[in-house]
């Protein structure tokens, strides 16, 4: 099959030439459709019953997650002139489009009293800028008495002030949110360089655009790294500008079709599936260095360029195939996972695994059928001493001391089970970026003076219409409330409670000792009062802070309650402790004898249940491609010994990745969990190369194990090395990423890399001389027959050169 195959390709260049350009330039044409992505990333599936709960809580109360906090501790911005700049500074973010509203110091309303007509009405604190420090201190303290603030935008015990910036919705996950960000900042610098005031600025916006733009520029970075390894590792295996030109221009149309892809299916770029272009560029490499290397092997027996080429195709089709076929096998693993941003990734990578196959298999052929015949000096990298001399060195250990590597496999092996003991599957919302950036800087700032700023909220139900307006609902809230203020890790709740606490000061004419509850004595009159303050109110009407709070807080019909709290950034694992062993008891003990029900919600809160769906999409993914890739080996082999033997050296790989990701402190989290499963179904390629020919050694040559296993070793064993090298250098690149899970992604694969070529040319040798018995079916020789470098003379006579137009001067015409 794979000589007609080869016959096609040549005889048809043109054709397929043609075809190659128009597909690809379809493929490109797709790339007008590709977004970044400005949405946070979804790790929780959208059928989960706390996602939908999420989404009707954004359909009643509006987005949780649309505040951009700026954060100040200076004593020097209590100065008249600086606080003056600070006005102007927060009038002008104000100013911004899309930016819905500003609460900050200068802007901050309290309700007043009218006495006459028995109404709250809001007032501003500054109404003009004040004029002297007298005046300005005067204001400061009667900020300090409205309890409501407290804790909220100032820090009553250092000064601290934060600043809360509103994202209009339509903003908030599109484009626009980037020059948004961008002129705040711009706002920023202005100020601080006008009163020497460093601003820390946080909130899940704000970390959104900033994830944003560096997931853009490392993309553009990831390409040229790849780009630049691919030439540079081809120029350094071959010496020969033809081998790069050749491999370079498959490798990028891959690249196109890769990101075609992306386009074609509407996928965004995200953290994860901006890996991917460079990711199928490493993949692609290898597959080319194969064909040409085969291809110059072929040349050098029989100095026949344009046999060699078709040779090569029909040699290597079933073994490149199966290389790619077992590669895609570990992406694809991601599609069965119920997480979409790794079904999108295992998606891409597994299509594009084998387009790379087909493009490499049609584009070297054809584009070295143009060139001409190599000559000795680019052929003279066949011979390479110092590799020959390494696995000669390598194969007599193997043969004199199968027990020392038996050992050091035990040892390895348990110090990894140590190691894999030690991973934590945890994740952060800013741990991709490392803690001396200044966004997680910033983080800390809020963390330290306010507690946090990660959203987290909580919806009671009072189980009847109005309900909220009933005071003994209103004191159960109140007593969970104080619950939670009692975490140091959680801020105070704003909620309709704090709201009514706040008009009750104000009745008594904003006197802090009387912020509370309004009593069985007051009640009445502290709730006339309201009422006629909200009697008129819009929800539109924003300038009102009543209306706002009350309208953002409360249902359309009393019977919903949100309380709306800001959390530190704990990390999944804490944060799930957090729900279940404080906030979820304290419900219970709190509103288990009433009709009231409580559920929380909100963006960190599905973060952190994303957690838990991660260990399970890492576990069906290993199973899913385990499953898959030892199908394939065993079709190809047909025997169940050599299934397990060609297993076992990948398996105590990903063991001893596994360990020292353990070790390194690695978390597992969305980059770092595909990173199993994928080198698995790469790593595997080199067992099923060794095998494979070993197979056909003990089959066809008829020759004892121990020679069989020799002669394999020094004839498989430099591609092997050239393919693990390649691979590493390939994957290493993304050690150079400000992400760390991107980083640790470099990391491991790299170096799963690097171990399993050491396990594949050391211990699946050694186990096939402990265990095999050198018995091959004839049924296994079917497959052995199309695989790697066996092929039989009487191919040759099926080959009509004539046909195919092959002349003894080159080109081909």
């Amino acid at each position: 099959m794979w000589t007609s195959i080869a016959k096609f390709i040549i005889k048809n260049r043109t054709l397929l030439i043609i075809f190659l350009v128009i597909s690809t330039a379809f493929m490109g044409y797709q790339m007008r459709n590709l977004e970044m992505s400005y949405d946070y990333t979804a790790v929780v599936p959208v059928n989960d019953p706390e996602m939908v709960y999420f989404r009707d809580f954004k359909k009643t109360f509006g987005e949780d997650a649309n505040i951009i906090a700026i954060g100040l501790q200076d004593s020097a911005l209590y100065e008249l002139k600086n606080f003056q700049h600070l006005q102007e500074f927060t009038k002008g973010l104000s100013e911004i489009p899309g930016i819905a509203n500003v609460t900050a110091l200068p802007g901050l309303q309290y309700l007043a009293k009218d006495s006459a007509q028995k109404k709250l009405y809001p007032e501003k604190i500054f109404k003009k800028q004040p004029s002297s420090q007298a005046e300005l201190d005067s204001l400061l303290r009667f900020v300090n008495q409205l309890q409501f603030y407290k804790d909220q935008i100032i820090n009553s015990e250092n000064g601290a002030t934060g600043i809360l910036v509103s994202i209009d919705k339509t903003i908030l996950n599109s484009p626009k949110r980037l020059p948004l960000t961008k002129a705040m900042m711009e706002l920023g610098d202005k100020f601080s360089a006008q009163t020497g005031v460093k601003l820390h600025y946080a909130g899940v916006p704000f970390v959104r655009s900033v994830m944003s733009t560096k997931v853009k520029k490392e993309l553009q970075l990831f390409l040229i790294l790849s780009v630049v390894v691919t030439i540079v590792t081809i120029f350094a295996f071959f010496k020969a500008w033809d081998a790069v030109i050749g491999c370079t221009l498959a490798v990028m149309v891959v690249l196109l079709w890769t990101v075609g892809t992306m386009g074609l299916f509407g996928y965004k770029i995200n953290l994860l599936t901006a890996l991917l272009p460079a990711i199928i560029i490493v993949m692609t490499v290898p597959t080319c260095i194969y064909l040409l290397n085969k291809y110059h092997q072929e040349y050098v027996e029989h100095g026949d360029k344009n046999l060699a080429l078709i040779r090569t195709i029909a040699k290597l089709g079933l073994a490149a195939f199966m290389i790619n076929a077992t590669t895609a096998a570990g992406f694809i693993g991601s599609i069965f996972t119920d997480v979409a941003i790794l079904e999108e990734f295992g998606i891409v990578a597994g299509i594009n695994v084998f387009v790379a196959f087909f493009i490499c298999l049609v584009v070297i052929p054809i584009f070295f059928s143009y060139m001409p015949a190599p000559n000795e000096k680019k052929l003279r990298y066949l011979y390479s001493k110092p590799v020959n001399s390494a696995l000669t060195w390598v194969d007599k250990r193997i043969n004199t001391h199968p027990n020392w590597i038996y050992g050091i496999t035990i040892v390895a092996t348990l110090l990894s089970f140590w190691g894999i003991y030690q991973i934590k599957a945890v994740s952060y919302m800013v741990d991709d970026l490392p803690e001396d950036s200044d966004v997680v800087q910033d983080l800390r700032f809020f963390e330290r003076n306010f507690q946090g700023i990660m959203p987290l909220e909580i919806v009671i139900n009072t189980g009847e219409k109005r309900g909220v307006f009933k005071l003994k609902n209103l004191e159960k809230i109140e007593e969970f409330e104080q619950i939670l203020s009692g975490h140091h890790n959680i801020t105070k709740p704003v909620s309709v409670v704090e709201f009514l606490k706040a008009a009750r000061q104000a009745y008594y004419n904003n006197n802090p000792e009387f912020y509370g509850l309004p009593t069985k004595m007051d009640r009445n009159f502290v709730l006339l009062y309201l009422k006629n303050m909200l009697g008129k109110s819009s929800t539109k009407d924003t300038s009102n802070i009543g209306s706002r709070l009350i309208h953002s807080f409360v249902d359309s019909t009393g019977q919903y309650v949100r309380i709306s709290m800001k959390i530190a950034d704990l990390g999944s694992y804490s944060m799930d402790t957090t729900l279940s062993n404080m906030i979820r008891p304290a419900i219970e003990k709190t509103f288990a004898s009433t009709k009231l029900k409580a559920n929380v919600t909100g963006t960190t809160v599905l973060f952190a249940k994303g957690n838990a769906y991660l260990n399970d999409s890492l576990a069906s993914s290993l199973i899913t491609a385990f499953v898959v890739i030892v199908l394939m080996i065993g079709v190809l082999f047909l025997n169940l010994r050599v299934v397990i033997i060609s297993l076992i050296p990948n398996f105590v790989a990903l063991l001893i990745t596994g360990g020292l990701m353990g070790f390194m402190g690695i978390a597992l989290k969305p980059s770092t969990s595909l990173i199993f499963s994928i080198s698995f179904g790469i790593i595997v390629d080199s067992s099923i190369h060794y095998l494979a020919h070993y197979r056909q050694e003990i089959f066809y040559k008829k020759i004892a194990i121990r020679q069989a296993v020799s002669d394999t070793l020094m004839e498989t064993g430099p591609s092997i090395i050239y393919t693990s090298i390649i691979l590493f250098v390939g994957f290493v690149i993304f050690v150079w990423s400000s992400f760390g899970g991107t980083k640790s992604l470099g990391i491991l694969m790299s170096a799963s890399m690097l171990i399993s070529m050491v396990t594949n040319l050391t211990l699946l040798p050694t186990l096939l001389n402990s265990f095999d018995t050198g018995k091959v079916s004839k049924d296994e020789t079917y497959m052995l027959e199309d695989f790697d470098n066996f092929y039989l003379e009487h191919e040759d006579e099926e080959i009509d050169l004539n046909r195919i137009a092959i002349r003894k001067i080159n080109p081909i015409d």
